[in-house]
């Protein structure tokens, strides 16, 4: 069991994309909740505003599932979770499982989470530290501080590994100026 690191302020995901390693593949999937207050649903968590979130209505375990249409390479997911703003809501352990569908998920990182503040990077890796690839992942809010009931998560997002062009090398565009024209159509 892997303890979660509190990110240093700033470590926004965005900032990963922008280096061009990684792009976010969460609107490429379809995603369901085991539970949902109403207005408090899939939209909330993946609206890119951190003031919103998901929250639970129900027993624990509480599931986000994140199902591709086809066999996916997933480097990292990062949670964004707000210890001072949930308290008894925010996880305290979680779990990440994945799988073809349902009925084969395995559970390859477990975190336990201590008052977080901010983006938790959680890397997605096989056993020789390569991506994993899959076509489903389960987050699995296993406990919250302080014994909570339901849980928030305000945001979270999954990323797959940028790959080489083999057309030839160009460095790597890192303003937003030079991404808007960093493809060829």
């Amino acid at each position: 069991m892997a303890t979660a690191t509190k990110t240093p302020p700033g470590a926004d995901p965005k900032q990963l994309e922008r280096t061009g390693t990684v792009r976010e593949i969460g609107s490429q999937a379809v995603w369901s909740l085991s539970s949902c207050k109403p207005g408090f649903g899939v939209d909330q968590l993946r609206d890119d505003n951190l003031e919103t979130y998901w929250q639970s209505d129900g027993s624990q375990p509480h599931l986000v599932n994140i199902q591709f249409r086809r066999k996916t390479t997933v480097k990292m997911l990062c949670i964004y979770a707000d210890y001072k703003s949930d308290e008894s809501y925010t996880p305290s352990k979680i779990s990440v499982r994945v799988g073809n569908n349902f009925h084969n998920l395995q559970e390859i990182r477990q975190l336990e989470m201590v008052e977080p503040s901010g983006w938790i990077h959680i890397p997605l890796l096989d056993l020789v530290n390569n991506p994993i690839r899959t076509f489903m992942i389960q987050i699995a809010v296993l406990a919250n501080h302080q014994n909570g009931r339901d849980t928030h998560m305000r945001q979270i997002k999954v990323y797959t590994p940028v790959e080489e062009s083999s057309i030839g090398k160009f460095p790597r565009c890192t303003t937003v100026d030079f991404m808007m024209y960093r493809t060829i159509r």
